[in-house]
């Protein structure tokens, strides 16, 4: 069987990876052009281009430019590839295409699934592998299975819970294709996962304190979820823990030990191990305090306070 593998960061990346080594023969790869990064912003591959380099497979960056009568790949596979694929070419191979989705679908469809389980704080997710059709993740399923998530794991420990079930789930749908009985959605329990945006990323802590404490770990490490104190954007990072029997104005740190930052929220107090500011590393909020870029009595704001309207929009 022949494979075309469609995807682009590490997490794709790492599927790419358990089929080469589980023996598939990949004829080629698709990924999206290399893009700028850090702070030099030069061009650099992606994760999956990456490892297609190093493997020696067939590199395109469109699939129009894939040259289909001449591999002759048999399925195509995709793994957060970041772009749609129409339908003259999910009639293009004899047994189509299949995702590799981290949610239970039709729960969370699109773009940030795992990062939206986490903010809503759900209890289980997942992966589905499906078959692709026009509608966006709304194909057939082949193969599903679910996962506990932990009360403070945050997104990349369950990311790389994820990537070991769909490696899995991969080749053993792989192996097994011509027996996969395909079973469809139901449209009418679908929930979304729209892609991240800026303004997702910042807290406020005027909300409950377990919405607090999800959208923090939802975004751990990557990208930060955000707040602004004393007037710039700092990240937050490493939930340790809540409180829900303490109370202050939200936002206001409390006290700061060497577990980390206590701040107040609309009904309890979340325990914030890590901060970074802008153009500085991560740290522990201890050694900040150390380094006098914040003291006890600060407040994390939602918004930047602008004189005289109220803190956080709320005046």
């Amino acid at each position: 069987m022949k494979i075309l593998f469609l995807g682009t960061p590490d997490y794709s990346a790492k599927h790419l990876d358990a089929l080469l080594k589980e023996g598939f023969e990949v004829v080629g790869v698709i990924t999206q052009p290399d893009k700028p990064r850090g702070r030099g912003l030069k061009p650099n591959p992606s994760a999956v281009k990456t490892l297609a380099m190093e493997r020696g497979l067939p590199i395109f960056e469109k699939l129009g430019e894939f040259p289909f009568d001449e591999l002759n790949p048999d399925v195509g596979i995709v793994v957060a590839y970041g772009a749609l694929i129409k339908k003259q070419y999910l009639d293009a191979l004899p047994l189509g295409f299949y995702n590799v989705h981290p949610s239970l679908l039709p729960k969370y469809r699109g773009a940030a699934p795992i990062q939206r389980a986490l903010e809503n704080g759900e209890k289980v997710t997942g992966v589905t592998i499906f078959k692709l059709t026009e509608k966006l993740d709304a194909g057939p399923i082949a193969q599903q299975q679910s996962v506990e998530i932990e009360p403070f794991e945050n997104f990349g420990q369950l990311e790389q819970k994820l990537i070991k079930i769909g490696c899995n789930l991969l080749i053993e749908v792989l192996k097994n294709i011509d027996n996969i009985k395909l079973l469809p959605q139901d449209d009418a329990l679908a929930t979304y996962a729209p892609k991240i945006t800026t303004q997702d990323l910042f807290i406020d802590f005027f909300g409950d304190v377990l919405k607090v404490k999800d959208k923090i770990r939802a975004y751990d490490p990557q990208p930060g979820a955000r707040a602004i104190l004393n007037g710039e954007v700092v990240k937050l990072f490493g939930v340790v823990k809540i409180e829900q029997d303490v109370m202050d104005d939200p936002g206001k740190i409390l006290k700061i030990d060497e577990i980390g930052a206590y701040v107040s929220t609309r009904n309890g107090v979340v325990v914030i191990s890590d901060v970074q500011f802008p153009s500085k590393k991560r740290m522990k909020f201890s050694s900040a305090l150390n380094g006098r870029l914040l003291k006890v009595g600060d407040r994390l704001q939602y918004t930047i306070n602008l004189g005289g309207r109220g803190t956080d929009g709320r005046g």
